[in-house]
């Protein structure tokens, strides 16, 4: 707006930018309203995924640990050491993959 601008141009600009911001909220409540199922199916899915990309590893790392303890035994618990070692990948594991969903959107 410059300084020469009268009042009925300062007003014209003022609805055009009002018609504006309402068009584009408009946009955002039908696409909100489309992507609602998906929303719900996306969340119950990134669930499954994160605790199996958890579970998965922490569990491998019970089972090496445990074949390790059993084979060559030792005052140290491998099957601890290994289910921390398997938690730790499987939660990088989980954060790339959510990082990386979230990045698409």
């Amino acid at each position: 707006m410059g300084a020469g601008d009268s009042p009925a141009d300062r007003r014209r600009q003022e609805e055009e930018r009002l018609s504006e911001e309402v068009g584009r909220r408009e946009e955002r409540r039908i696409r909100a309203e489309k992507e609602k199922d998906r929303a719900v199916w996306f969340g119950l899915g990134m669930f499954g995924m994160v605790g199996w990309s958890i579970a998965l590893p922490t569990l491998a790392g019970v089972a090496i640990g445990l074949w390790i303890d059993r084979t060559w035994p030792s005052r140290f618990s491998w099957t601890l050491m290994m289910m921390v070692a398997g938690l730790a990948v499987g939660c990088y594991n989980a954060w790339f993959w959510v990082r990386k969903e979230l990045e698409k959107r």
